[in-house]
């Protein structure tokens, strides 16, 4: 462009074309939870239909996380080779025909090969995500567009229960309401492809103001950062932060995936609710994780842009979130009224999903060219506690017929995501 052409674009507005694709990624994670949830919720039909005792209803139901977390670290590895527009894109048209071809399952087989099946064709979404933060936002952006990405996950748990029972119910038929999410998404899938870029400068709706604006951010974050010695994937490993930013996700997820898995259970048996305020408090006690989400990020934003350290931002932020989460499951346990009870879960959710800020971290400590492989290796050990979780509850309620010590495993998650976020170095890009 000539000297007169950029400085009248300078003087223009720029495009906000990045949030919009954030908010795209915003309602794909959401339906990528819907679709999830929808095996739970036709769970009831579907045993019936096939004769399902509940040991092997459980394992249908955690089929989902083996495939989900073994291809955590292959997608993010696509996503930095083959960028993540085609995988985001190729993500979301293959789970939602794996959802769809669930409608045909003639046996409990079939139906497990379609849940293993959409475990692998979602696994990629986060990373690809996680890479699309680091190259479309800057710094002061990055907390509200990891929210943003991982806000999906509280939105569609609360969501999820509510359009797959709707579904059923309104064509009297689980493999009808199967079909129509799985359509829908791959729907969702063409809509990625037709608006997501691997870059600014490659979006035909981003003008120049918007281009140059983050490009000036990233060459600025650039010359800050340590120049990468063009080492292994391997090397990572030797550095404390990549192992707690791992271990620190996995904590998180420990308390996240118990309650997705446990809580209507234990609100039903500890507190008596019936099928109508399960479904309900659910609602409440995740749209609470979702705001609250929403919130932290724009907290850690605005505090980066008044000029607060990645390390004193973050690990104050996570530090207030694990606190808050500790507390409030400690006084679940001790609590008898069912109402305070909710007041003290929407609380736990509130504060846990401020760490959806973990998403920050891949980019920072790896840059933008290795954030996928790090958002995998971050969200396999995320999804290590989605398969180990639901287990370990299930066995601790078993041996001591009470929640008590179930609630203290969530509260000692709470503690060890504190350490572990404390002791992750936020300010500077790995040499590797």
């Amino acid at each position: 462009m000539s000297d007169q052409a950029i400085a009248a674009a300078g003087a223009v507005k720029p495009t906000s074309v990045r949030w919009k694709i954030f908010f795209l990624l915003l309602f794909l994670v959401s339906v990528n939870y819907i679709d999830r949830a929808s095996l739970s919720v036709a769970m009831p039909l579907i045993s019936k239909e096939f004769d399902i005792d509940p040991a092997w209803q459980g394992l249908i139901l955690s089929s989902f996380f083996w495939t989900y977390a073994f291809m955590q670290v292959p997608g993010g590895m696509l996503a930095d080779r083959f960028k993540p527009r085609i995988v985001v894109a190729l993500a979301t048209v293959f789970w939602g025909a794996f959802q769809a071809i669930a409608a045909l399952a003639t046996s409990w087989f079939v139906l497990l090969l379609t849940r293993l099946g959409l475990g692998a064709s979602e696994a990629p979404i986060y990373p690809a995500g996680g890479k699309l933060n680091g190259l479309w936002m800057t710094q002061t952006e990055r907390g509200r567009g990891a929210t943003l990405l991982d806000g999906g996950a509280p939105l569609g748990a609360a969501l999820g229960s509510i359009v797959i029972a709707w579904l059923i119910a309104a064509f009297n038929s689980w493999r009808m309401a199967f079909v129509i999410a799985g359509v829908g998404t791959i729907v969702c899938g063409l809509w990625a492809w037709y608006y997501i870029r691997n870059s600014p400068r490659e979006h035909p709706s981003v003008n120049e103001a918007e281009a140059r604006y983050i490009e000036q951010a990233h060459a600025v974050e650039d010359a800050a950062s340590t120049t990468s010695l063009g080492g292994s994937w391997i090397s990572y490993f030797k550095f404390r932060s990549v192992w707690c930013m791992c271990l620190g996700w996995f904590f998180f997820n420990v308390t996240f995936y118990g309650l997705l898995t446990w809580m209507p259970t234990y609100l039903f048996k500890v507190h008596n609710l019936d099928i109508k305020s399960l479904g309900n408090t659910s609602f409440i006690i995740f749209f609470a994780g979702f705001v609250g989400e929403l919130i932290g990020g724009w907290i850690g934003d605005r505090w980066r842009e008044g000029g607060g350290t990645p390390n004193l931002v973050y690990r104050t932020l996570f530090a207030i979130a694990a606190i808050m989460v500790t507390i409030s499951i400690f006084m679940v346990a001790y609590t008898k009224d069912a109402i305070m009870v909710v007041v003290l879960l929407s609380s736990t959710l509130f504060f846990l999903r401020w760490c959806g800020m973990y998403w920050v971290i891949p980019a920072a400590l790896a840059g933008r060219a290795k954030a996928g492989f790090l958002g995998g290796c971050m969200n396999l050990g995320g999804n290590i506690a989605g398969i180990t979780t639901p287990i370990i509850v299930g066995f601790i309620v078993q041996a001591t017929g009470s929640y008590f010590l179930a609630l203290m495993y969530f509260a000692f998650a709470g503690v060890a995501l504190l350490i572990c976020s404390t002791l992750i170095d936020y300010s500077r890009r790995l040499p590797v």
